[in-house]
Protein backbone atom coordinates (compact mmCIF):
# COMPACT_ATOMS: atom_id res chain seq x y z
CA UNK A 1 0.00 0.00 0.00
CA UNK A 2 0.95 3.40 -0.61
CA UNK A 3 2.23 5.29 2.46
CA UNK A 4 2.94 8.58 1.37
CA UNK A 5 0.03 10.52 2.10
CA UNK A 6 0.72 14.12 1.96
CA UNK A 7 -1.65 16.48 1.31
CA UNK A 8 -1.48 19.23 -0.82
CA UNK A 9 -3.23 22.79 -1.14
CA UNK A 10 -4.86 23.28 -4.29
CA UNK A 11 -5.32 26.80 -5.45
CA UNK A 12 -7.16 28.02 -8.18
CA UNK A 13 -6.25 30.47 -10.92
CA UNK A 14 -8.91 32.55 -12.46
CA UNK A 15 -9.89 31.10 -15.88
CA UNK A 16 -8.06 31.88 -18.95
CA UNK A 17 -10.80 33.16 -21.85
CA UNK A 18 -9.79 33.48 -25.84
CA UNK A 19 -10.81 35.67 -28.21
CA UNK A 20 -12.03 33.81 -31.32
CA UNK A 21 -11.83 35.89 -34.25
CA UNK A 22 -14.24 34.05 -37.49
CA UNK A 23 -12.41 33.16 -40.47
CA UNK A 24 -12.93 35.14 -44.04
CA UNK A 25 -16.72 34.80 -45.28
CA UNK A 26 -17.70 32.77 -47.89
CA UNK A 27 -17.82 35.34 -50.45
CA UNK A 28 -14.10 35.86 -50.66
CA UNK A 29 -13.07 32.42 -50.64
CA UNK A 30 -15.83 32.07 -53.46
CA UNK A 31 -13.75 34.50 -55.50
CA UNK A 32 -10.59 33.18 -55.35
CA UNK A 33 -12.26 29.74 -55.96
CA UNK A 34 -13.70 31.20 -59.39
CA UNK A 35 -10.12 33.18 -60.50
CA UNK A 36 -8.24 29.91 -59.71
CA UNK A 37 -10.52 27.64 -62.02
CA UNK A 38 -10.09 30.66 -64.70
CA UNK A 39 -6.48 30.49 -64.36
CA UNK A 40 -6.44 26.80 -64.24
CA UNK A 41 -8.55 26.73 -67.59
CA UNK A 42 -6.47 29.45 -69.25
CA UNK A 43 -3.21 27.67 -68.78
CA UNK A 44 -4.50 24.57 -69.58
CA UNK A 45 -6.20 25.65 -73.11
CA UNK A 46 -2.42 27.53 -73.55
CA UNK A 47 -0.50 24.03 -73.25
CA UNK A 48 -2.96 22.24 -75.25
CA UNK A 49 -3.08 24.53 -77.70
CA UNK A 50 0.30 23.65 -78.49
CA UNK A 51 0.00 20.12 -78.63
CA UNK A 52 0.32 17.72 -82.14
CA UNK A 53 -0.42 14.49 -80.23
CA UNK A 54 -4.20 13.78 -79.01
CA UNK A 55 -2.54 11.14 -76.47
CA UNK A 56 -1.35 13.97 -74.22
CA UNK A 57 -4.33 15.71 -73.22
CA UNK A 58 -4.98 13.43 -70.41
CA UNK A 59 -1.69 13.76 -68.70
CA UNK A 60 -2.01 17.32 -69.09
CA UNK A 61 -5.41 17.21 -67.65
CA UNK A 62 -4.22 15.08 -64.53
CA UNK A 63 -1.33 17.75 -64.04
CA UNK A 64 -3.63 20.67 -64.02
CA UNK A 65 -5.94 18.77 -61.24
CA UNK A 66 -2.69 17.57 -59.49
CA UNK A 67 -1.22 20.87 -59.39
CA UNK A 68 -4.30 22.67 -58.60
CA UNK A 69 -4.52 20.35 -55.15
CA UNK A 70 -1.09 21.24 -54.28
CA UNK A 71 -1.24 24.90 -54.88
CA UNK A 72 -4.62 25.19 -53.06
CA UNK A 73 -3.92 24.33 -50.07
CA UNK A 74 -0.59 26.99 -49.99
CA UNK A 75 -1.48 30.86 -48.70
CA UNK A 76 -1.00 31.85 -52.19
CA UNK A 77 -2.85 29.38 -54.64
CA UNK A 78 -2.77 31.94 -57.59
CA UNK A 79 0.97 32.46 -57.34
CA UNK A 80 2.46 28.90 -56.78
CA UNK A 81 -0.42 27.12 -59.57
CA UNK A 82 1.74 28.70 -62.36
CA UNK A 83 4.49 27.05 -61.29
CA UNK A 84 3.79 23.85 -60.23
CA UNK A 85 1.86 23.33 -62.91
CA UNK A 86 4.94 23.66 -65.54
CA UNK A 87 6.43 21.48 -63.82
CA UNK A 88 3.93 18.56 -63.29
CA UNK A 89 3.39 19.38 -67.79
CA UNK A 90 6.67 18.96 -67.95
CA UNK A 91 6.82 15.48 -65.78
CA UNK A 92 3.72 14.44 -67.99
CA UNK A 93 5.13 14.76 -70.72
CA UNK A 94 8.36 13.58 -70.25
CA UNK A 95 6.63 10.11 -68.55
CA UNK A 96 4.36 10.00 -71.77
CA UNK A 97 7.65 9.84 -74.23
CA UNK A 98 9.44 7.81 -72.37
CA UNK A 99 6.28 5.16 -71.69
CA UNK A 100 5.98 5.71 -75.79
CA UNK A 101 10.03 4.35 -76.00
CA UNK A 102 9.05 1.66 -73.69
CA UNK A 103 6.27 0.45 -75.90
CA UNK A 104 8.18 0.76 -79.15
CA UNK A 105 11.55 -1.32 -78.14
CA UNK A 106 8.84 -3.62 -76.66
CA UNK A 107 7.70 -4.19 -80.17
CA UNK A 108 10.53 -4.64 -82.04
CA UNK A 109 11.99 -6.92 -79.16
CA UNK A 110 8.73 -9.22 -79.47
CA UNK A 111 8.97 -8.50 -83.42
CA UNK A 112 5.70 -7.46 -83.65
Amino acid sequence: MNKNQTRLATRFVPETRFELRPGPPAPFRATRENEFERLKNQLLTLQLAGLTRPELNTPLRRAANEAAALAWVTLYPLLVFPVLFEEKAAAALRQTERQARIYQSSRELLGV
